[in-house]
């Protein structure tokens, strides 16, 4: 029994008292969450260690991903935890303002770099501004009205917010530019033949843009639809961790649910439209050359997956050059001593 279950305290007070007294020692009976240190990462570690055996027995090629994913992830949750606890020391609203941008920033600078095959013409600012405009409305409506944050950019609650909106809107932006882009080229004739009996580009890839979108929205709807029968999502997780109760944690569930489903809905289309407006002109043409390939970039996945690949490709060569020349220089010296006995 604790001192807010003792008898002289809850018959000195009113139902209400009582109610919270015990309210207070239900908090108390709950055991304190234990503090992580690296040493519990670096067991958790050997998950990932066990999926690169795997990958190396099954020769699926993904151990270098699995790897490069994890040290990313490691290094990148330390800089933002970094940056977060002072940013929530100080509840500065232009730091947070800061924050999703970047959030956005970065997750625009994923799309295009590192998840995109093929890239349009001006696809940065399009994305980004897809990405903004569907992110940053939603967390200010959702946080203000129905989350009840006062003032809406609590660093606490907004930052979380906006970074789950960006996450799950760069997946729909993904799949919506990945499927345009490669059915606009490969059927590029289908819509060409629309356009030559006198349709609009609307209504040329209006069936293309309706399957993309329908592809990018899949996921929300399937993560709503087995929420707390299949799966418990980790937001309700760790807000059950963090103290707050079951039927609060469901509640706050719902609501980032509802506005992860509009932000994504918003950037894909959003970006489907932006894409449209840019391969397909106001002449309603197909304009090819303003979609061209991406390689990728120095610091992305597949770069780091070729890495190993390409050292041992230029060692070869290299040893292979050394080799040449070495056998060169034996044959030109065997030459001269031929040449020199002869004449001797």
């Amino acid at each position: 029994m604790t001192i807010w279950q003792t008898p002289q305290i809850l018959t000195t007070c009113d139902a209400d008292c009582q109610m919270g007294l015990r309210l207070l020692a239900k908090m108390a009976e709950r055991p304190e969450q234990p503090l992580l240190g690296w040493t519990n990462v670096s067991v958790a570690l050997a998950f990932i260690l066990f999926d690169v055996g795997l990958s190396t027995v099954f020769r699926l090629g993904l151990g270098v991903s699995l790897v490069v994913a994890s040290g990313r992830c490691m290094g990148q949750l330390t800089v933002v935890a970094t940056l977060l606890h002072e940013v929530f020391e100080n509840r500065n609203p232009s730091a947070v303002a800061l924050i999703a941008f970047v959030f956005n920033f970065l997750g625009t600078f994923e799309i295009v770099i590192n998840k995109s095959s093929r890239r349009f013409q001006n696809m940065f600012p399009y994305i980004l501004a897809s990405m903004l405009c569907s992110t940053i409305p939603i967390s200010i409506l959702g946080a203000h009205f129905s989350m009840g944050i006062r003032p809406f950019w609590e660093p606490i609650q907004y930052i979380p917010v906006i970074g789950m909106l960006c996450g799950s809107a760069i997946s729909g932006v993904v799949v919506t530019i990945n499927f345009l882009l490669t059915e606009l080229q490969d059927n590029k004739d289908k819509i060409e033949i629309i356009l030559a009996f006198g349709g609009t580009r609307r209504e040329a890839v209006r069936p293309v843009v309706t399957q993309a979108l329908r592809l990018a929205l899949t996921a929300p709807i399937n993560n709503m639809s087995v929420l707390g029968i299949i799966s418990i999502p980790g937001m309700m997780t760790g807000a059950i961790l963090g103290g707050a109760s079951v039927q609060q944690a469901a509640r706050l569930q719902m609501i980032i649910m509802f506005m992860i489903a509009a932000s994504t809905t918003l950037a894909s289309v959003f970006s489907a439209f932006a894409m449209v407006a840019v391969i397909l002109d106001r002449e309603h043409r197909v304009r090819s050359d303003r979609v061209y390939e991406h390689r990728g970039c120095w610091f992305s996945l597949d770069s780091w997956k070729r890495v190993p690949r390409r050292l041992s490709t230029h060692v070869k060569t290299a040893y292979d050059r050394l080799s040449t020349t070495a056998k060169e220089q034996d044959a030109t010296v065997g030459e001269r001593q031929g040449l020199l006995q002869n004449m001797a």
